[in-house]
């Protein structure tokens, strides 16, 4: 049976810089998975792989068992692959419902051409609602975004993202810059999501890691370092060396 998601002997060189080398890697259907490791391990690249933003130097890329690494990012949009950014890429002076009904808008083909927002078509308003109501963000659909705190701001983002229906979602510090009570609400929105979306966490936060994750990969130095469960990732005296027993943000 073909991963949601897989990669292939996947690397890539920036000149005599290799940040991804060889990675080997495959994301079940319905996987909540994590990807973990030291600052400068490859980390955002490899998600910039799997979604298009670089092109690889070598190896293949797999959605579905089919073959996009020459596709751009569209093309994986449209084929299930959803992303969320490190640093947030809202529209701050919009309201929250109008940020959400542009990625509704966008999969159904009638985000162009609007002179009005995307929140006035009734099957994109509804739908949109439903979205925030999921991560339990509805009652913030009429506020700007730029007035949310920014834990609120990041559940925006997953909002978003869903609104694309992905098959595989994949989600580049959910939690960074959040404070502890906003990232238990992030938490809480992930395990609400539906159970048939691949989930692939890249995040700093080790408490939020190890309690989502069934299964972690650890990246070190652009290379695959381990994978298994949260209990054999914390048990493992490699991944202590070179990360949990770091201090780190």
């Amino acid at each position: 049976m073909s991963a949601a998601l897989e990669t292939r002997g996947l690397c890539k060189s920036f000149g005599a810089l290799t940040v991804a080398d060889r990675i080997d890697f495959r994301l079940e259907s319905g996987a909540r998975h994590a990807l973990i490791g030291p600052n400068g391990a490859g980390k955002t690249t490899f998600v910039n792989l799997l979604t298009g933003l670089l092109r690889p130097s070598s190896g293949t890329v797999l959605l579905g068992g089919e073959d996009v690494t020459a596709l751009a990012q569209s093309g994986r949009v449209k084929r299930g692959l959803g992303r969320t950014f490190q640093i947030n890429t809202l529209f701050r002076d919009m309201s929250v419902l109008d940020n959400v009904a542009l990625g509704v808008a966008e999969r159904h083909g009638v985000a162009g051409g609007f002179w009005r927002p995307a929140s006035g078509q009734r099957a994109v308003r509804e739908e949109s609602l439903e979205l925030l109501a999921r991560l339990g963000i509805a009652d913030e659909a009429g506020r700007r975004v730029l007035d949310l705190p920014y834990g609120k701001q990041r559940l925006v983002e997953i909002a978003i993202a869903l609104g694309l229906k992905p098959r595989v979602l994949l989600l580049d510090e959910p939690a960074a810059g959040v404070p502890s009570l906003e990232s238990e609400r992030i938490l809480q929105a992930l395990d609400s999501l539906p159970e048939d979306i691949a989930i692939l966490i890249i995040e700093h936060d080790m408490d939020l890691v190890f309690r989502f994750a069934r299964r972690i990969t650890v990246l070190v130095q652009g290379e695959v370092l381990c994978e298994g469960t949260p209990q054999e990732i914390a048990d493992d005296v490699r991944v202590h060396q070179v990360y949990l027993g770091e201090r780190h943000a």
